[in-house]
C-alpha cells in the first residue's frame, strides 16, 4: 500500500537491495580527489537536502513554482536530483516540498533509471528555514516521516549539503568541490560563492541574444554571487532564524529589501551602526555596478572585504562561518524570472555541454564513490 503524502515518501533506485538511512557516516579515506581540491584528509559522505518548497519567499515563474518548470523534458528539481547521483560524496538525497507534486516531478522514467542513491521526499513546512530544519531532524532518524531534535554531540555535528531545486546547469564536480572544501574548514556553516568571471559566459553576447545577467556583491576582493550551496551543521547554528530573514531580503535589485535589511542590522544587538554602514557601502557598490559605473563601484567596495562579511555573518548567526569561492558558476545560475527561464530553455543544450567541460577542467575528475554502510530505518514504501 502506498503511504499518504503527509507520512513522507522514499523512492528507491531500481535494483537496490536496501535504502541506507542518512545517519552520520564514518570518515572514509578517498583517493583521487578533484585536482584543485586534492587533500589527504579523509572525506566523509553526507546527505544532501534539496529545497523545493512553494511557500512564502519562494518565487513563482510563469505562474508556478519554479522548481517544477521543465527543461529538456525534466523539471528543474529533477535535474538537480539527477546530478547529485554522480557526486561521490553524497550518500542520500532528501527533497523537501509538496509531496504529491514532487512524486510526479521525480517519477519520470528518465530520472528513475538514473537513481543510484536513496531518495526521500519530505513534507514542506511554513518557510525555508523550517523546511531545512525539519528535514535535518528526519535525517537524524533516517525516516522521512518523522524526526527528532539533536540529542548528542554526534547529532549536532551531522553535516548536510543544502541547495535550491532550480539549478539545471550545476555539475557533480561543483557539489564535490563544495563538500571537500567545507570539510577542510573547522567551522559550522560554509556558504559558497561564485566569482563574476565564472558567470560571464552566460551573459548575452549581442542585442537580442538569449542570456542571463545577474547581480553581484561588490567587495574589495572582487565581485561575487552566492552560489546556492550551503554546507552546514544545522545543530551548531545558534540563530538559524536569521538565515530566513536574509533569504527573504536576498534580491539586491529591490531597494526596499536592501533598506529593510539595513534597518534590521542597525537595530540588531550584534549589528549596530558599523555593520549597517558597511552593508550599505556594499549594496551601493552593487547599484553602481549594475548601472555600469565600475569606478564608483570599486570606490565604494574598497571599504568591504570578504573577511568583514565573514565576521559579520558569524556574529549575526552566532556560529563559526566562512565564505568559500567555487570557481565554476553552474550552481549560481538559478531561475528567478521568466526571462532567465526562457534563456536556459533556449541555451541549455549548448550551455550544459560547455559548462560540464569547464567544470571538469577546473575541478578535475570525480573521486570514486564513497562506501556508506548504514542500516535502513525508513518505514515508508517505494514510489511506483
Amino acid at each position: 500500500m502506498r503511504p499518504s503524502v503527509s507520512e513522507g515518501t522514499e523512492m528507491q533506485p531500481d535494483g537496490a537491495s536496501s535504502l541506507g538511512a542518512a545517519a552520520p557516516s564514518e570518515a572514509v579515506a578517498t583517493p583521487g580527489a578533484a585536482a584543485s581540491d586534492a587533500t589527504e584528509t579523509p572525506v566523509r559522505s553526507v546527505p544532501a537536502i534539496v529545497t523545493a518548497g512553494d511557500s512564502r519567499a519562494a518565487k513563482a515563474v510563469y505562474g508556478k513554482s519554479k522548481v517544477y518548470l521543465e527543461v529538456e523534458g525534466l523539471s528543474l528539481v529533477a535535474h538537480v536530483v539527477r546530478t547529485l547521483q554522480d557526486c561521490p560524496e553524497v550518500e542520500s538525497v532528501w527533497v523537501v516540498g509538496a509531496p504529491a507534486r514532487l512524486e510526479e516531478a521525480l517519477g519520470k522514467k528518465a530520472l528513475r533509471d538514473a537513481l543510484t542513491k536513496p531518495l526521500y521526499i519530505v513534507e514542506q513546512q511554513r518557510d525555508l528555514i523550517s523546511n531545512c530544519w525539519e528535514t535535518y531532524r528526519r535525517i537524524l532518524t533516517g525516516d522521512p516521516t518523522q524526526g527528532r531534535d539533536p540529542e548528542s554531540e554526534a547529532d549536532r555535528d551531522q553535516e548536510v549539503l543544502f541547495m535550491s531545486g532550480d539549478l539545471p546547469i550545476a555539475t557533480a564536480q561543483e557539489f564535490s568541490s563544495m563538500i571537500r572544501r567545507s570539510q577542510a574548514e573547522d567551522v559550522d556553516y560554509v556558504l559558497g560563492l561564485c566569482p563574476a568571471e565564472a558567470l560571464d559566459v552566460f551573459r548575452p553576447r549581442h542585442p537580442g541574444d538569449a542570456g542571463i545577467t545577474v547581480a553581484y556583491f561588490n567587495t574589495r576582493d572582487g565581485r561575487f554571487r552566492q552560489n546556492n550551496l550551503h554546507y552546514a551543521k544545522p545543530g551548531r547554528i545558534g540563530r538559524r532564524e536569521r538565515i530566513e530573514e536574509m533569504y527573504e531580503m536576498r534580491h539586491q535589485r529591490r531597494f526596499w529589501n536592501m533598506f529593510t535589511l539595513a534597518l534590521r542590522l542597525l537595530s540588531s544587538r550584534v549589528g549596530g551602526l558599523k555593520i549597517a554602514v558597511l552593508f550599505g557601502f556594499m549594496h551601493l557598490a552593487g547599484v553602481a555596478d549594475r548601472n555600469d559605473r565600475p569606478k564608483l563601484a570599486r570606490l565604494l567596495a574598497k571599504y568591504v572585504t570578504l573577511e568583514i562579511n565573514r565576521v559579520t555573518i558569524s556574529k549575526i548567526l552566532d556560529t563559526r562561518f566562512v565564505l568559500a569561492p567555487v570557481e565554476s558558476g553552474g550552481c549560481a545560475l538559478d531561475v528567478d524570472t521568466e526571462e532567465e527561464y526562457d534563456a536556459i530553455c533556449e541555451k541549455y543544450p549548448k550551455w550544459i555541454v560547455e559548462h560540464r567541460a569547464r567544470s571538469a577542467k577546473l575541478h578535475g575528475p570525480l573521486a570514486p564513490r564513497l562506501e556508506v554502510n548504514t542500516p535502513s530505518t525508513a518505514a515508508s514504501e517505494d514510489l511506483k
